[in-house]
Order: structure tokens, then C-alpha cells, then sequence
């Protein structure tokens, strides 16, 4: 028979000053950790557009549909998540940790400022999300005649990269 007994743990919260404060900045911390996750995932995006095409002969056809020798060039698009976004979440985080040390007066009053927090990370990731997917939808590549650089005016949110090279074959 062993010396120790071994009790099975409680469901329940610790009896410790502030567990449920601490139960939630872990909450916090969960919450931002997935909502960086889930905009990586779905903070991507990518088009591209190569105007011209390839002649029966295996030539190559300009953008105007004239034959040329030369590969016409094709335009890629890509979208890539923000550190932007990133930093926001982490400044939310510490900025709720720091408001809730300072100024909560109560057990209460921090759980409700933590809870904001997490409402408030979710909300703007959702909303940067929406905005960025709109502005990159909004690039108009069919504008690009084929020659050059692709430059795209107007404002986007994100970081756009873009490629420029010759058609594949």
C-alpha cells in the first residue's frame, strides 16, 4: 500500500486569491493565440492574370492577340497576413493585462475587462479580415495590358506581393 493517498482533482477552480482572474487572462491568451491562428488561415488570398496565350504552332500570342516570339508576361497577385493584425492582438492582450492590474477594483470588474478583450480581438480580427479580403478583391488585373510592371493604385490592407514573369510553358 503506497504512503500517499491520491485524490482525484477537483473540477472546480482553485481556492487561490484571483484564480478566477487568472482562469480568465489564460482565456485571453487562448483566445488571441487562435484568433492569430485563424487569421493566418483566412487572411490569404491570391489571383493572377496573363494576357495572351499560345498559337496552334506552339507560338506565343500577345495580350492584343497579335503572334509574337517573346513569352507574354503574366501578373500574380498574392495576399499575405499583416503583422499589422498581429501586433494589434498582442497590444490588446498586454494593454487588458496592464488596465486590469491598474484600475479593476474588483475580481468582477477584471473579469468583465478581460471578457471585453476577447470580444474586442474577435470583432477586429473578423472586421480586418472583411476589409482586407475586400480591398484585394477590389485589384483589377484585367487592366494590366501584359507589359511592364503591374502597379495597383488605390489603398489596401494586408501585404500585397506581386510577381511579374514570363508565361509558363
Amino acid at each position: 500500500m503506497p504512503d500517499t493517498v491520491s485524490l482525484p482533482r477537483s473540477a472546480a477552480l482553485s481556492t487561490l486569491p484571483g484564480a478566477a482572474v487568472l482562469w480568465r487572462v489564460r482565456r485571453l491568451l487562448g483566445w488571441a493565440i487562435g484568433a492569430g491562428f485563424a487569421y493566418s488561415l483566412i487572411g490569404s488570398a491570391g489571383k493572377s492574370y496573363c494576357p495572351g496565350g499560345f498559337t496552334g504552332d506552339g507560338g506565343y500570342l500577345d495580350a492584343a492577340g497579335q503572334a509574337t516570339d517573346a513569352a507574354p508576361l503574366c501578373v500574380t497577385v498574392t495576399l499575405q497576413p499583416s503583422g499589422f493584425a498581429y501586433a494589434v492582438i498582442a497590444i490588446v492582450v498586454f494593454v487588458s493585462v496592464t488596465r486590469v492590474l491598474r484600475y479593476a477594483i474588483d475580481q468582477a470588474d477584471a473579469i468583465r475587462r478581460l471578457d471585453r478583450a476577447v470580444v474586442g480581438i474577435v470583432v477586429f480580427v473578423i472586421v480586418w479580415t472583411v476589409i482586407t479580403q475586400a480591398s484585394f478583391a477590389g485589384i483589377d488585373l484585367e487592366s494590366w495590358d501584359g507589359t511592364g510592371s503591374f502597379f495597383s493604385e488605390g489603398t489596401y490592407f494586408g501585404t500585397i506581393v506581386t510577381d511579374v514573369s514570363p508565361m509558363p510553358e
